[in-house]
């Protein structure tokens, strides 16, 4: 259990009692925080408690935290772990760990995964077009989708991995087309290169000539009514990248459980379906005048109707869900997904193995127990809110009110290109603005194999020894902390200079930490790892700091599930490393006197059990050399 749990129960007791001795109503909708103080003066924990109460209770603050602190220091499960509690102007409850007992019953107070799963939790995440190669921009996706997969399973969740591929799309279309009209005699290592540069070739010839935009509505009708030449061409294509693309996620431990075509969605008839339960609906109508006449449109809730904008626009277009042209959209798709998602349409795909341990939809496949999740988590970027809303309103629409609130939109900010790395790739930053987008129709982006290539130079030449891990595998796991650390919301300015530097924050500090304590406690003998705390003796400031930050690792641990977020843990592991970094430095491990070094060995232990934990979270490599 969390120290801070133990604390909030015990506050939570104090103040009923408290209250009830009064004759006095607790406070509606009253909420207890407990908070971890940045200097330690102020405890290891602290409550404000009182001063929320003030006002309600017409009582000084101070008074309130009196009468609280009496009882708590009453309360049984709080004499087994805390040592003292003070009370502070204007009226803080501070308490103070005894780091002792917590050592001695650290097993028990450390972080456990549930052994049964509270939940089935859904995650979509990845989902590139198939139609070239991955850009650094879709590989921040995957290690954000691929982390909280981690994260929600190390927290006690049943999780499954879902990557969507949407091989009836434009951008698949555009290559195909681009195959069939453009040419090229260039030399490329990989199919995804070859696609890259047609797709960029045929958007250019579409501007020169727009009538060949034609043959995109052609092909797009081809791949899905299926079974045609265009139709097996596509596919093959599709399916060629997407192999392309597993290869490069399994380099930085990214895997995924199941592959959802689009067109199973079609073609399985979940898409009908979906569509019979909307007709039900009254929000959903074909439009027999106006701009989007013979359109089926999803109309937004009364009193919530956004402005009209002009033609063309992105969210106008997401809310129409069949096009006049008999044409579905995206969003008419991904309704029928979500859907299905929560077990909601009565009717299932059937699946065969792509991969090992990698299932995929498809028509002549087997039945399995896939989907029917309580939760579905999205990590799609913020430019696609307004399409993911419309999925949620669809749901409520239909009355599935509990699902749509179960269903979360992890929105991250864009990866974009710094004035430097753009020039590098032939953009014009004549304008010279801050970032520049990536474009794939314009061949303008950073392909995650190329910039795996260049990191592994960068690790190989600064390396100077080359036992444990590859510098291959190095240079992934710097990458991926690299494109974690940053807050969700941060559009990340990508500069190649920059994300191939090896200190500092960075992932090859992380794996230096964990190799340096491993590196220590293979020198030291089994009988100096046996004793725990110091007897009778003060921390050094070091030690309390590095004790005291790795007791908050599963209060951590489970904010970082709660939020969504994998900063919270790139945050915690960087100052965790850097407290060992400081330990070391200035106390002396395996030439300490005897007692003293067997407590330092201890908490060396002790660090690199929770450091090993967050690395394995983030989906970074454990060694034991570097």
């Amino acid at each position: 259990m969390k120290m801070s749990d133990v604390m909030e129960s015990a506050v939570q007791s104090a103040l009923s009692e408290w209250l009830q001795d009064a004759g006095i109503e607790r406070p509606e909708g009253f909420r207890i925080g407990i908070e971890q103080p940045t200097h330690s003066t102020h405890g290891d924990y602290s409550t404000n408690i009182a001063m929320l109460l003030a006002k309600t209770l017409k009582k000084p603050p101070i008074a309130i935290a009196g009468e609280l602190k009496e009882r708590l220091e009453r309360d049984s499960a709080m004499k087994a772990l805390f040592g003292r509690i003070e009370v502070a102007p204007p009226g803080f409850i501070n308490v103070y760990v005894d780091w002792k007992k917590w050592a001695e019953g650290y097993g028990r107070t450390a972080a456990q995964a549930s052994e049964k799963p509270r939940k089935k939790v859904l995650i979509e995440h990845t989902s590139i077009n198939p139609n070239k190669s991955a850009h650094i921009g879709h590989l921040r996706n995957s290690c954000i989708g691929d982390t909280l997969a981690r994260l929600l399973r190390r927290t006690g969740c049943q999780v499954e991995v879902h990557n969507y591929i949407d091989d009836l799309g434009n951008q698949l279309a555009d290559t195909v087309v681009g195959m069939l009209h453009t040419s090229t005699e260039q030399h490329f290592m990989r199919f995804g290169d070859f696609c890259w540069e047609t797709y960029a070739k045929v958007n250019r010839q579409y501007k020169e000539n727009p009538a060949l935009q034609n043959e995109r509505t052609a092909v797009l009708h081809e791949l899905e009514k299926g079974n045609t030449n265009m139709a097996w061409m596509g596919l093959l294509v599709a399916e060629r990248i997407v192999r392309e693309h597993l290869e490069e996620m399994q380099q930085f431990g990214i895997e995924y459980d199941v592959l959802v075509w689009e067109s199973s969605i079609v073609r399985e008839g979940l898409w009908s379906r979906a569509f019979e339960m909307l007709q039900a609906t009254p929000r959903f109508r074909q439009e027999t005048d106006g701009k989007l006449a013979g359109c089926w449109v999803l109309r937004q809730p009364i009193g919530e109707g956004e402005q009209e904008t002009e033609e063309g626009a992105d969210y106008q277009a997401d809310k129409v869900l069949v096009r006049s042209s008999g044409i579905l959209t995206y969003t008419a798709k991904d309704i029928a997904y979500h859907l299905w998602k929560f077990g909601l349409l009565g009717t299932d795909f059937r699946y065969k193995k792509f991969a090992d341990k990698l299932w995929s939809t498809h028509p002549d496949g087997m039945s399995r127990k896939i989907g029917h999740a309580d939760q579905v988590i999205n990590v799609i970027d913020y430019r696609q809110e307004y399409p993911q809303a419309m999925v949620k309103q669809a749901l409520q629409a239909l009355g599935f009110h509990e699902q749509a609130e179960q269903l979360r939109h992890v929105s991250y900010g864009v990866v974009s290109l710094s004035r430097e790395s753009a020039a590098g790739l032939g953009v014009d930053t004549s304008e010279a603005k801050h970032s520049y987008p990536m474009s794939g129709r314009q061949g303008i982006g950073i392909k995650v194999d190329d910039f795996l290539s260049r990191m592994e130079q960068v690790i190989e030449a600064k390396r100077s020894r080359k036992a444990g891990l590859s510098s291959r595998a190095i240079a992934a796991a710097s990458i991926r902390y690299y494109l974690l650390r940053f807050h969700l919301q941060t559009e990340v300015v990508f500069d190649l200079n920059q994300a191939t530097e090896v200190s500092g924050n960075t992932g090859v500090y992380m794996l230096y930490a964990y190799a340096r304590a491993c590196s220590i406690l293979d020198k030291a003998s089994d009988d100096s790892k046996q004793a725990a705390m110091k007897e009778n003796e003060q921390l050094e400031p070091q030690e309390y700091s590095l004790m005291r930050h790795i007791a908050y690792w599963p209060e951590t641990l489970q904010a970082a599930a709660d939020e969504l977020a994998p900063g919270i843990l790139c945050a915690y592991v960087y100052e965790l490393a850097t407290l060992f970094s400081h330990f070391y430095a200035s106390c002396p491990i395996l030439k300490a006197e005897e007692q003293t070094m067997r407590f330092r060995l201890w908490l060396t232990e002790r660090f690199r059990e929770t450091l090993q934990d967050g690395l394995q979270v983030l989906g970074l490599p454990t060694p034991k050399r570097m």
